[in-house]
């Protein structure tokens, strides 16, 4: 008995002295473990804890009754804004389907700082290409402007490339977390970061089915792991998570976990974007908001989190269903959902809305764009702050002109095969931008033909000679001392200059020797031209032309006059807006506004303008430019204002023409300068043409009224001066400024 008592008076002797101080020496290291784990966790989660793209969109779309629309280009905008065609009557937002002459489209929801509008269902009905009228389908109330939302362009992705959308707690139903809760960790709110049950439990069903049904690992563990661990397979690893959980179940509420984990989780793939959370997840599989997920969707999202591009149902809709009935099993098993919930969810099929993996869109205007944001963000805030960045883009524009462009192209190429190249990188160019000429707003800007082969940005980046195409700002020079009918000389004229002898001669004979200024720009006569040139004064020339944004050295040489200048594609493009907005010349405008996440204005740029010319001068430059449509190289086009240009040897080919609603400058010719062997009658001009025709909301046939300051008179198309009434045989009318009006009759007919 002593020997007995002795014996446990050693072991407890052994205990105190060895294993009590061990196991408190083990419990502090691993208090001390925590305490230091809590400093990273805390860091992370107290944080900005996810990395949101920002996101650029285009401007909104306006429909309203009279428009004139392009209906291909309006329904494959209708798909990329992500609205399903069905043959039912929409009920879901996002839907819509086409009757005969109409069209029913239950609208998305959207909001922007200037402009909210909640999801209805409306009725658009046309009469050929022409809006008839827009209702709202339930209150049968006309609707006299409606606004499409805007379309989201790209996304500006750091490294990882993840999509998401945060979500709150509030926002997830019920329904929903029982699903993650089922697929992933039902007993998530009894433990405190692991769960020997739930290991026993997987370890169990795993043997039984001889394969992976469950995992052991908890949503905090899960969420330890993606946060702040690496992929390997180690023990130290696995310990290192298991301290990882416990510290977050210490540090943070159960359902704040369980918010960072539904947005923090990978759910599948767009092409090489990560989708990331359920909130993105709920956009990609089933196009709708997460509050709107009904039962069986929240559990095909739920299924997908053991393996997002396993059981994808992009990828295997017979695997996504047997896993995700698993998961409805597993919600009634815990008491979650009902046996008649249960039933009727087997019976579904799964259902997603397919997606398309658009490439990069407007990717000249993008590159436009980044470099403005580059002045007030980083790189990294753009990739991470979640900005949504509103343009002035209108896609359906863009999609014309970059289709307009590359038909155009193939079709110079087939008929003058010397212009088809084999090598990418020499291949004959083109350019094209699109501008609101009384705002300035960039609706499209396509820098070159094709972006993977070549970024440079030929309407941006390029400095090229615009020939003919700068003489409307030779002629705007001359409006106070010249008229439209004033005439001009058309004789050969040899000039000196710096030593060098000029002799400039037109581009096909022309055999009059008198010629009005009218006539001579519409026809694009380069002797008239220079002849009015050396008559105003070639500094007075430049100056004008600075007043548009040329930069243009002093004492120019009279080469000037015939466009002997390098300009800048987008600067040649605004200064024609001058005449098309009332002698207003804008700034272009590619930027409107920069929101937070949480939806507050950072940024929000407005029109800027000047007045160069007044809205007199500026009608009578475009009743000129007009003729060139009419009468002059221009044509086939009407009823427009415009001009085209051609450069010496044709190295450079230009159109730029307007509406008073719309202007597009088309350029094509070759990086290296070579000969495209035609004018820009045939190469630029044929593009401007198909483009405007795919845009027929922007050409309503309207012309500009006459301002103030403007008057008509007949005058004699051989004198310029008034017409004898019965005796000029070739009268005509023509505009003049009031204060610049002929007031002598016609000497050759009196």
């Amino acid at each position: 008995m002593i020997n007995k008592k002795r014996s446990i008076s050693i072991k407890l002797k052994w205990l105190l002295k060895w294993f009590l101080p061990a196991t408190l020496l083990v419990a502090g290291s691993m208090v001390l473990y925590c305490l230091y784990l809590s400093y990273p966790i805390d860091k992370r989660f107290s944080g900005r804890r996810w990395s949101i793209p920002s996101r650029v969109f285009s401007d909104v779309t306006l429909l309203y009754p009279g428009q004139k629309i392009n209906l291909m280009l309006f329904y494959e905008k209708l798909h990329r804004l992500g609205y399903r065609k069905v043959f039912h009557e929409p009920h879901i937002k996002g839907e819509f389907r086409t009757l005969g002459a109409s069209v029913e489209i239950f609208l998305h929801d959207f909001e922007m700082p200037s402009l909210r509008r909640e999801g209805i269902c409306v009725k658009i009905r046309f009469v050929e290409n022409l809006i008839e009228s827009i209702i709202n389908i339930k209150n049968f109330k006309p609707i006299p402007i409606l606004e499409l939302e805007p379309e989201e362009v790209m996304l500006f992705f750091g490294h990882d490339r993840e999509r998401r959308r945060l979500v709150s707690m509030d926002q997830v139903p019920q329904h929903v977390i029982y699903a993650v809760l089922a697929a992933e960790d039902s007993r998530f709110y009894q433990h405190r970061g692991l769960d020997p049950l739930g290991i026993l439990r997987a370890l169990y069903t795993n043997l039984r089915y001889v394969s992976i049904r469950q995992g052991g690992s908890t949503i905090t563990q899960q969420l330890a792991k993606n946060y702040f661990l690496t992929p390997e397979r180690t023990i130290f690893r696995k310990l290192k998570e298991l301290f990882l959980s416990l510290t977050i179940e210490i540090m943070y509420e159960k359902d704040e976990i369980l918010e960072i984990y539904l947005n923090e989780i990978y759910l599948g793939q767009k092409a090489s974007e990560a989708i990331n959370g359920i909130g993105e997840a709920s956009f990609f599989y089933f196009d709708k908001p997460v509050e709107e997920l009904s039962l069986i969707e929240g559990a095909t999202i739920a299924c997908l989190i053991r393996g997002p591009n396993y059981y994808s149902p992009y990828i295997d809709k017979t695997r996504c269903k047997k896993r995700r009935n698993l998961v409805l099993y597993a919600m009634k098993d815990k008491g979650w959902i009902s046996d008649e919930e249960l039933g009727t969810a087997l019976l579904t099929p799964v259902t997603a809305v397919g997606y398309e993996s658009y490439g990069k869109k407007a990717p000249y205007f993008i590159d436009y764009l980044a470099d403005q944001l580059k002045m007030l963000y980083s790189p990294q805030d753009l990739s991470s702050l979640g900005l949504s960045i509103y343009t002035t883009l209108d896609t359906q524009v863009q999609m014309a002109a970059e289709k307009a462009l590359q038909n155009g192209l193939l079709r110079l190429e087939k008929s003058n095969l010397t212009l088809s190249r084999p090598d990418p990188q020499k291949k004959l160019q083109g350019a094209v931008i699109v501008m609101q000429p009384k705002t300035g707003y960039i609706l499209a800007m396509v820098g070159g033909r094709n972006y993977n082969v070549s970024q440079f940005n030929r309407i941006t980046q390029a400095r090229r000679q615009p020939g003919s195409a700068f003489k409307p700002f030779v002629y705007v020079s001359g409006l106070d001392k010249f008229t439209p009918a004033s005439i001009l000389s058309n004789k050969a004229e040899t000039y000196e200059i710096d030593g060098t002898i000029w002799e400039p001669k037109n581009y096909a004979p022309v055999p009059e020797e008198r010629i009005s200024v009218r006539s001579a720009l519409a026809r694009s006569i380069n002797l008239a031209t220079v002849d009015l040139a050396m008559r105003i004064g070639l500094d007075h020339i430049a100056a004008t032309a600075n007043l548009f944004g040329f930069s243009i050295p002093a004492h120019p040489y009279p080469s000037l006059s015939l466009g002997a200048y390098e300009v800048n594609p987008l600067n040649l493009a605004r200064a024609y807006c001058a005449f098309a907005a009332d002698g207003v010349l804008p700034f272009p405008l590619a930027l409107k506004e920069v929101l937070d996440e949480n939806g507050n204005v950072l940024e929000q740029r407005h029109m800027s303008i000047k007045r160069v010319i007044s809205p007199a001068k500026a009608f009578i430059i475009s009743s000129m430019l007009r003729s060139v449509v009419l009468e002059g190289t221009a044509r086939s086009l009407k009823p427009v204002g415009g001009k085209t240009g051609t450069t010496n040897h044709f190295k450079d080919a230009w159109f730029v023409g307007y509406t008073p609603d719309i202007l597009a400058l088309v350029w094509v010719g070759f990086d290296d300068g070579s000969s495209i062997h035609v004018s820009g009658t045939r190469a630029a001009l044929p593009i401007w043409a198909e483009l405007i025709k795919a845009l027929p909301r922007f050409v309503s046939g309207n012309w500009f009224k006459v301002p103030p300051g403007v008057v008509k008179r007949t005058i004699c198309s051989e004198s310029g001066q008034l017409a004898e009434r019965n005796r000029c045989p070739h009268p005509v009318e023509e505009y003049f400024l009031t204060d610049n009006v002929p007031t002598d009759y016609c000497p050759i007919h009196w």
